[in-house]
């Protein structure tokens, strides 16, 4: 601390807060011994009180520390019920599952939560997915299903996909003659509900987007293509993580049955705000930097406060309103700026207003430079310009 004149500083305040950092060690980490918990308290305070600037910033320091880890107690507690509790006996009965209850849904899809059976406990074959007590049922019917949307595509995909951060597919079954269902181990979490409910510190977050591009890494290696990243697609074991990315139901292909041709793809695909600008002008030969876009629109959406999108589709998730929202933001592109658009079947079809390009200082003002700078090296026109999932795991907001 620069200035600490002792005439200014009473002991109490410092005793008071090594006695908080040691019961928020003590409640984050039940297994820690009460002399542990006190070492960890003891050597955090001394650090913050040796780097600190002042006093104030010793104890906003110290108060930032004992909030993140009562945040990681309460989401390990709320995992661990979430694992543990048995759904209630209301539930139905789902292939060998009984007492499933309704968890979420999809526009072709049914979730319900329900323990394994008893007389097993599932096991995922990937390392850090662990066992699942209760599981995650992903309940479909193919045959009303419309393109791109394929649950039997999607099981074979997931396949493919397996790594360690994206969500493992445990098993699938048939039910009722028509359903096609998917098992997975539940996730109690979901980013887009912690970014909602201003859950997250940043550590946490550059953790979960790490993970996020860690699966994107793998499946590209592989020539998946996604097609639906965004914040409610990634999900996690707990606040800490792990993530993993989930819902692969549009997810395409090269070598998966019923995955269309690589030069014809399917441009109705994505979420709105997150849909990336050659799929607005009809571009069928996209290639896995459709997600490397979206990805983009994730991190800004992840690291800016309040986590407000970065682009805007209007309230009926309309292309024009998500096309105005990008030009007016990265201003209007010409084939200088996007050459491959000359190649776009709905590329000239339309005159738009010639907006500037705002600078990314402006677009993202209140975020720190190496958050900026990830954001813009991904949410680029030209496709080939985005930075690869390997290339952006090599970038200064990850490795510092």
């Amino acid at each position: 601390m620069a200035e600490k004149p002792e005439a200014a500083y009473k002991e109490n305040p410092r005793k008071r807060n090594h006695l908080n950092l040691t019961s928020a060690e003590e409640e984050t980490d039940p297994s820690l011994s009460s002399a542990d918990a006190r070492r960890k308290a003891t050597i955090f305070e001394t650090q913050t009180y040796d780097a600190a600037s002042s006093l104030d910033d010793y104890h906003r320091r110290c108060a930032e520390k004992i909030q993140d880890l009562s945040q990681n107690a309460r989401s390990r507690t709320l995992a661990e019920q979430d694992q543990e509790r048995v759904p209630s006996p209301t539930g139905i009965a789902i292939g060998r599952y009984q007492n499933a209850v309704y968890w979420s849904e999809g526009l072709f899809s049914v979730v319900y939560k329900a323990s394994a059976p008893e007389v097993e406990t599932i096991s995922s074959t990937q390392s850090n997915s662990g066992q699942s007590k209760v599981v995650a049922l992903k309940v479909t019917t193919p045959s009303v299903m419309e393109p791109p949307h394929d649950s039997r595509r999607e099981a074979r995909i997931l396949d493919l996909a397996a790594s360690d951060h994206v969500i493992p597919v445990l098993e699938t079954c048939r039910d009722a003659g028509s359903q096609f269902v998917l098992v997975f181990p539940f996730m109690p979490f979901v980013l887009d509900q912690l970014l909602h409910d201003h859950e997250l510190s940043k550590p946490q977050a550059r953790l979960h987007l790490r993970d996020l591009f860690s699966a994107l890494d793998f499946i590209h290696s592989q020539r998946i293509v996604h097609r639906d990243i965004k914040p409610s697609n990634i999900l996690l074991r707990s606040i800490d993580g792990p993530a993993y990315l989930s819902d692969f139901g549009i997810a395409w292909a090269p070598t998966a049955t019923g995955s269309e041709p690589a030069e014809s793809k399917i441009t109705d695909v994505g979420t709105t705000c997150y849909r990336p600008p050659e799929l607005l002008f009809g571009n069928k030969q996209y290639g896995t930097s459709l997600d490397l876009w979206a990805a983009g629109c994730t991190v800004a959406e992840v690291v800016v406060h309040k986590h407000p999108t970065l682009f805007d589709s209007g309230e009926l998730g309309s292309d024009l309103a998500l096309i105005q929202s990008i030009f007016t933001k990265l201003g209007t592109p010409n084939l200088e700026v996007w050459p491959e658009a000359a190649t776009f079947p709905d590329w000239g079809k339309m005159q738009f207003h010639e907006y500037p390009p705002q600078s990314w200082d402006s677009l993202l003002p209140d975020v720190s430079e190496t958050e900026r700078d990830l954001v813009s090296q991904l949410v680029r026109y030209e496709s080939g310009a985005r930075m690869t999932a390997s290339q952006v795991l090599a970038q200064p907001y990850f490795v510092d």
